[in-house]
């Protein structure tokens, strides 16, 4: 009995019809994206409806800086996922479980040293993106205590991405289901009753995490099978330390200088005024839940591969490559120009000036339109990563969207300061780094081919 219920979470990713376990898989992702998001999207619609303009302004302006810090070791947790799916898929238990245990203690210690430096730091790093004088007081407030939460929101990212990779993606969504209803009530609580402003909408972030965490540990902990979780056995294995600082750190590495890109956009978006700002804070936090629709396929991509390369199915990854970008298409053009279109009266829960209504629709206008090339773009990636190359789409990545959206701030944007012009490199970078990596993946997946062959 245990065991059919156990069972009843994973799925078998390596026989039988694809599409059909894609879509198993990747909705509850989907929706568990969209949850953390609402995280967020609480603390701005509670802000910009209750706390007024300013603190709208300053929660949006820690987002692209916050991701410059995280990244890295979310991109570690993008390793552990490809490591446990492999080793899972060809059936090497003790492999599973040492990378686990790895996984849970990395987590613990970069949460750590994130929250650590991401207190220290919120000042001096939001004075550099030259963020208003009305505003910074604000955000280094909101930054300090969102970060005083890193230590239990890598934990949970870790163990998502570990369960991800046995192919549960079910019990992560009910978990914060669950934390999604509280941080909104503790948002309402802590920002309307006792007038805290971003200090509570910080506050109930920090709670709802801890919350989710605790379930996911349990979870981890009752499981049975090898990725169970025993607090007496956390170790860091240093083969497997170095296999997922291998995949995972090419990969945060791509994330955090890609925030860096991001940080001059908004350093340059804080250039046309707060008003400006809540737009686009507004207009960037709608688009979130697109992005991070589409990015589900990617993780999709990234488990359904790494297992079957590690289940030597090598017949089925050109398969999962295409069902996975029909997905994200049909989600960013479907999502994107929908979300879009009702632009208007979204924006409106976020906040009633039509200035900033006008300065969300600006952004929208020009991103969600196109946001389903940023799908296919990451589609590509996670299959590259899936079959164990990470400094290939890293290079890419960063050459063909960060490199270029740099140039494109100090070169295009500097002839003609206009909001469409920042925001058009964003698709344009998108197109070119698609391009690339669907060659970088034919290339990779004829080499493996090649020496399947020869061990034939």
């Amino acid at each position: 009995m245990e065991r059919k219920i156990r069972n009843s979470y994973e799925i078998d990713m390596c026989n039988g019809p694809l599409f059909g376990k894609i879509l198993l898989f990747t909705l509850p992702l989907m929706l568990s994206g969209i949850l953390q998001l609402l995280f967020n999207a609480a603390d701005v619609v509670v802000v910009g409806r209750f706390a007024g303009n300013e603190a709208l302004a300053a929660v949006g302006s820690t987002g692209s800086l916050t991701n410059l810090l995280v990244n890295l070791f979310i991109g570690l947790s993008v390793g552990a996922n490809v490591l446990v799916a492999r080793y899972y898929g060809g059936k090497q238990a003790e492999e599973v479980s040492q990378t686990v245990h790895t996984a849970i203690l990395v987590s613990m210690l970069g949460g750590i040293l994130l929250a650590a430096i991401g207190i220290a730091a919120a000042r001096p790093l939001l004075l550099l993106m030259d963020t208003p004088e009305n505003v910074i007081e604000h955000s280094v407030l909101y930054m300090r205590i969102y970060f005083l939460g890193m230590p239990v929101m890598l934990i949970f990212n870790f163990g998502s991405a570990i369960l991800r990779a046995i192919g549960d993606t079910r019990r992560p969504l009910f978990y914060l289901s669950i934390a999604g209803v509280i941080n909104v009530a503790l948002n309402l609580f802590f920002v309307i009753s006792l007038h805290m402003g971003v200090a509570g909408v910080a506050l109930a972030t920090v709670l709802s995490q801890c919350v989710s965490t605790m379930l996911i540990i349990r979870c981890l902990m009752k499981s049975e099978g090898c990725f169970r979780l025993y607090l007496n056995k956390l170790h860091i294995h240093w083969d497997k330390f170095g296999k997922i600082a291998a995949i995972g750190l090419p990969a945060g590495i791509q994330g955090s200088l890609f925030s860096i890109s991001n940080v001059l956009i908004q350093s340059s978006v804080n250039s046309f005024g707060s008003v400006a700002m809540a737009g686009n804070t507004a207009g960037s936090n709608v688009e979130g839940f697109v992005y991070t629709s589409m990015n589900s396929v990617h993780q999709t991509a990234v488990s359904f591969t790494g297992q079957n390369l590690g289940g030597k199915k090598y017949d089925r990854i050109d398969k999962i490559l295409a069902e996975c970008l029909l997905f994200v298409t049909a989600i960013g053009l479907i999502m994107g120009n929908g979300a879009f279109f009702f632009g208007k009266q979204i924006l409106g829960f976020y906040s009633s000036d039509p200035q900033v209504i006008s300065y969300g629709l600006q952004r929208m206008a020009v991103i969600c339109t196109f946001y389903c090339i940023c799908g296919i773009m990451d589609v590509f990636v996670g299959s590259i990563r899936g079959l164990g190359y990470a400094v290939m789409p890293m290079i890419v990545s960063l050459l063909g969207a960060c490199v270029f959206r740099v140039i494109w701030i100090y070169t295009v944007f500097q002839w003609n300061r206009s909001l469409h012009t920042l925001y058009i490199s964003y698709p344009i970078s998108w197109a070119l780094t698609a391009g690339v990596h669907a060659v970088c993946f034919f290339i990779v997946r004829g080499r493996l081919m090649k020496n399947a062959e020869k061990k034939i």
